[in-house]
């Protein structure tokens, strides 16, 4: 089939459809276009994108370096950088800042911190 040929009959059949079927294919193919893009981003992360929400989360550029690059070596950088300090906040009872603090510093944080999500919690 020609590609002239193709166009015409995408458009009759494209003609037939009201403007709400038309909006309702529309958002249709958007997200089938859409979707493997967010599966992706849904299942992956990188350490400049976990790096980023520790910034966010009010730490020092130095300190989102430190806690990612320890999240990396553990092989807990899947489980996202600010979820793993929240986690240890949670287990140390401690404010968020001071637990993500304390991983900078301390490998028996990691060592708890891993055990945590050994033991069955998850993402």
């Amino acid at each position: 089939m020609h590609r002239d040929e193709l166009v015409a009959r995408r458009w009759a059949e494209l003609k037939k459809l009201s403007d709400e079927e038309l909006k309702a294919r529309f958002w249709q193919l958007a997200e089938e276009i859409v979707r493997p893009l967010y599966d992706l981003a849904y299942t992956h992360t990188s350490p400049s994108i976990e790096r980023s929400v520790l910034l966010r989360m009010g730490f020092s550029s130095l300190e989102a370096k430190a806690i990612v690059s320890q999240a990396e070596k553990t092989g807990l950088l899947g489980k996202g950088a600010g979820h793993l300090v929240l986690k240890h906040a949670e287990i140390s009872g401690k404010h968020y800042l001071d637990a993500g603090r304390e991983l900078c510093d301390s490998p028996a944080a990691w060592d708890e911190l891993k055990a945590a999500f050994e033991g069955g919690a998850s993402r």
